[in-house]
């Protein structure tokens, strides 16, 4: 039998959020208002109830809008899917501020469901502003940000976050660039930039935030590497190396993806995850100490529709690895919605019939953010070798979230003080279990087990 053993006064990163952004199915499903059949809500209302409310959803605590670059207005460009393309509120005379509006549905609903860490999310700057028109690059590994036009994509972007400000959308975070090491040649929207061509376009919105008293509290975001392994450190520096950008982000967002080669070939040459995330948060630790980190995109990055518990505990054990390893202070999904044949989203679309369903990465990603506040502190805890765990405390109550990964069932000694237990796995969704001193954890399976303090 394992035991669970928790060090409450051992104490490591305080957790900011969970969360997942809206590209780019918000801006369809936000204008669905026909009645859900089973909830009776509007379509879009019960989307976003699933994903917000705490009671009747996984209670996300992050959400990510994408300011989109104009491609479904002009339909110019090569794009894989069409609902890829987005849309943009620059004209030439000024702002449309009445497009992109079943997007800006879903991000309004997020707010006023309580959710405190808005992020406006750039993939690529307004067509007016590329060096080619469009909103993404002609030429692998050149930034389509034309020189001159710096100054009016900071203007821009600060703009539309204080518009969303002041209709009652209090954004928190803007990240105006988005993968940065890529060619973005096609498939979506998408600008390369050279880490100086960052740090200039980053040292802008900084100088531009002085002149802004009411955007003082707004904090940037970035650089969104799209590979821990590439140039990461480089992206990274450019950040934290500046005073000015460093105090306008005070941390620094990376993206987890590619760090488990699926051959051994690759592994072999390419080395495994865990040694990447530890290098990475020791060379952080030293560089810049105290720094948080934030995941704020992972996705499997597989072809396919994946409905059951495989995908969900992968999904897991990224948000595990990274919570323990890598420290993160807030770990975000790329799409909470999937309206493609891929193995993506925490719920999937259909186009023709207008429904949603949950997969179970839907369920297994609500054990967390269901049940870890913001402003909870990780502490140290220990499963056994035969589970996988992480552990947080706030105020006067501790949250566990438990992960076995293996086809049998784990028999585990409990801490004391349990309230309640719930469980995802191949047959239970988030379902509450009667609480024991000890416990069954089922095979493929991701528990979370609620423990009040003493005192």
């Amino acid at each position: 039998m394992e035991r669970i053993t928790l060090d409450p006064e051992k104490t490591f990163q305080t957790i900011e959020s969970f969360g997942a952004s809206g590209a780019w199915w918000a801006q369809v499903v936000g204008g669905w208002e026909e009645p859900d059949a089973e909830s009776g809500l509007p379509k879009r209302e019960r989307t976003a109830q699933l994903l917000f409310d705490k009671e009747k959803g996984i209670g996300l605590s992050c959400y990510r809008y994408n300011l989109g670059g104009g491609s479904a207005q002009s339909g110019k460009g090569e794009f894989s899917v069409p609902t890829r393309r987005t849309e943009s509120f620059d004209t030439e005379s000024g702002y449309d501020w009445s497009r992109d509006a079943n997007a800006v549905w879903m991000l309004r609903r997020a707010a006023q469901y309580g959710v405190k860490d808005l992020v406006v999310f750039v993939n690529s700057p307004p067509e007016r502003f590329t060096v080619n028109g469009m909103t993404h690059c002609d030429k692998p590994f050149r930034s389509n940000l034309a020189e001159k036009r710096y100054p009016d994509f900071v203007r821009y972007c600060l703009d539309c976050t204080a518009h969303f400000r002041a209709e009652g959308i209090p954004v928190r975070f803007l990240s105006p660039v988005n993968e940065p090491v890529w060619k973005w040649t096609g498939g979506q929207e998408g600008c390369h930039y050279r880490p100086r061509q960052v740090r200039r376009l980053l040292r802008l919105f900084a100088d531009e935030l002085d002149k802004r008293p009411d955007l003082s509290d707004l904090r940037l975001s970035g650089a969104e590497n799209g590979d821990i392994r590439w140039f990461n450190k480089t992206y990274t520096r450019i950040i934290l190396g500046d005073p000015k950008i460093r105090a306008r982000a005070g941390a620094v967002d990376v993206h987890s993806y590619f760090l488990d080669p699926p051959s051994a070939l690759l592994r072999r040459l390419c080395g495994d995850r865990l040694p990447y995330l530890r290098r990475f948060r020791r060379w952080l630790d030293r560089r810049f100490p105290g720094v948080p980190v934030r995941t704020s995109e992972w996705t499997h990055m597989q072809p396919g529709r994946d409905w059951g518990m495989d995908s969900a505990l992968e999904q897991t054990k990224i948000m595990l690895e990274d919570l323990t390893i890598l420290n993160v202070s807030s770990w975000q999904n790329w799409i909470a919605v999937s309206d493609v044949d891929y193995c993506d989203g925490l719920l999937y679309l259909d186009a023709e019939t207008r429904t949603l369903a949950p997969a179970k990465r839907y369920y297994a990603f609500g054990q967390f953010s269901k049940f870890i506040e913001p402003g909870s502190v990780r502490i140290a805890a220990d499963a056994g070798a035969s589970l996988r765990a992480a552990a947080f405390k706030k105020g006067g109550s501790l949250a566990v979230v438990i992960a076995n990964f293996g086809a049998e069932a784990v028999e585990a000694a409990l801490p004391d003080r349990v309230r309640a237990i719930y469980v995802t796995s191949e047959t239970l969704s988030l379902a509450p279990v009667p609480a024991e001193t000890t416990f069954s954890f089922p095979p493929k399976s991701v528990t979370t087990i609620l423990i009040a303090e003493e005192g």
